[in-house]
């Protein structure tokens, strides 16, 4: 047997046992009742946390880089399974589609950021769009699947641990996620700062560009729905998909509507735009792609304490991020119960610089009273984590102290 599909059968074996757990359906059950309203225990995420501190990348044994990444892959599914927090593992490993277009080609010009210094720094905008004239180069997208690159690939894997774990092929819209929610396109494409100045010195070539994204992203999203490219594992709430109100996540079950998913937005590129702007120039877009699906989950790393009026106008909208830049306080007393409060403290505070256990307990009990003043169904999600101080036991410390504190 080649060594690289004995390595990741061994792995696929383990992650199997670990996502057969009873545990996972206890959080399915978590999850399910608390994006329905339901009263139960405050779930805790834990997002990222800084795998490069955890494992070391010179430990991964594969040599062909496509079965390397499901090496890494499974080894951080089994770090995740000794963490504690409410975490699901679905029983499948998952292979993305190659499309006709190449992503970064999406519109038809450059949309990606500039090159980075070094693997984890920083990158700078590198905006395609520089000129006004520029907007004639876009395209409108289409909803095309290599199927001849994309078996090769489902194959690859299946052939490999089909007979171990279930293989999941995503046949899902490239316009989906960071890809279509506008937001990070328009900036990516015309540059942070200028979409800005866009709004004030050519508002009505701004709305030509934000009604262009938002028809491709329409229009890759009915062609996906028409060829039965849904699934069942296209949820997405950035959290646990799981409710009362929508079939559960599950592999290979398409021909799925739009309306039977979770989606998911965000607008992280306009957070200081004010809320008419934000709404003018971004949120009117957003809506009619997001009414399509069956709930919504919004918001990433930006301040929404004072755009919650203008969320009210999504009939389907479940979950609201309150993330460390927002006034949680005032976000709390807006959401009450009518939706998800999904609350993201700051990991500067609570991990990244070491763990100060009475700090951050006095962190999330604050909080904790606040919420529950307001009556909200609240999470907990830890995310954003670049750093851990190179400390990974800090991690599951810092979950049971949230948990330990929740429970109270």
């Amino acid at each position: 047997m080649n060594k690289d599909i004995k390595i990741i059968r061994d792995l696929a074996k383990e992650v199997k046992e670990i996502a057969n757990k009873p545990i996972q359906d206890k959080r399915r059950d978590l999850w399910r009742k608390h994006n329905s309203f339901c009263r139960v225990r405050t779930p805790i995420y834990v997002r990222a946390f800084a795998y490069n501190e955890i494992f070391d990348f010179r430990e991964l044994k594969c040599e062909d880089p496509f079965f390397r990444d499901y090496e890494y892959m499974m080894h951080c599914i089994k770090f995740r399974d000794t963490i504690g927090d409410d975490f699901i593992v679905e029983p499948w490993l998952k292979v993305d589609p190659i499309y006709e277009r190449s992503p970064k080609l999406r519109w038809g010009v450059k949309v990606s950021l500039g090159e980075k210094n070094s693997k984890n720094g920083a990158a700078s905008f590198s905006p395609s769009l520089l000129e006004e004239e520029d907007i004639e180069k876009l395209i409108i997208p289409e909803h095309k699947i290599n199927e001849k690159k994309t078996k090769e690939l489902f194959d690859k894997l299946h052939n490999a641990i089909g007979d171990i774990i279930n293989i999941h092929l995503n046949r899902g819209p490239m316009l989906s996620m960071w890809k279509g929610d506008i937001s990070t396109d328009i900036a990516r494409m015309r540059g942070l700062e200028q979409i800005m100045w866009d709004a004030y010195d050519r508002p009505d070539w701004l709305h030509k560009l934000l009604t262009h994204i938002r028809d491709g992203v329409l229009k890759v999203h009915e062609e996906a729905e028409k060829a039965g490219d849904f699934s069942l594992a296209n949820h997405e709430n950035q959290a646990m998909p799981y409710t009362k109100e929508l079939r559960d996540p599950k592999a290979n079950v398409y021909g799925v509507k739009r309306n039977e998913l979770w989606w998911y937005m965000a607008s992280q590129e306009y957070t200081t735009f004010g809320p008419d702007m934000f709404y003018e120039f971004l949120l009117q877009y957003q809506i009619p792609i997001m009414e399509k699906f069956g709930l919504i989950s919004y918001g990433c790393c930006e301040d929404l304490t004072h755009k919650i009026d203008y969320l009210r106008k999504l009939p389907n909208l479940r979950r609201i991020a309150v993330t460390p830049f927002a006034n949680a306080q005032k976000c709390s007393e807006q959401i009450g119960s009518d939706y998800v409060l999904s609350w993201r403290p700051n990991p500067s505070d609570m991990i990244s610089t070491g763990l100060d256990k009475d700090f951050v307990k006095k962190v999330i009990r604050d909080h904790c009273k606040i919420f529950r003043t307001n009556n909200n169904y609240f999470d907990i999600t830890l995310k954003d984590v670049h750093t851990i101080n190179h400390q990974p036991e800090n991690i599951k410390k810092w979950i049971k102290i949230v948990l330990d504190e929740v429970m109270k």
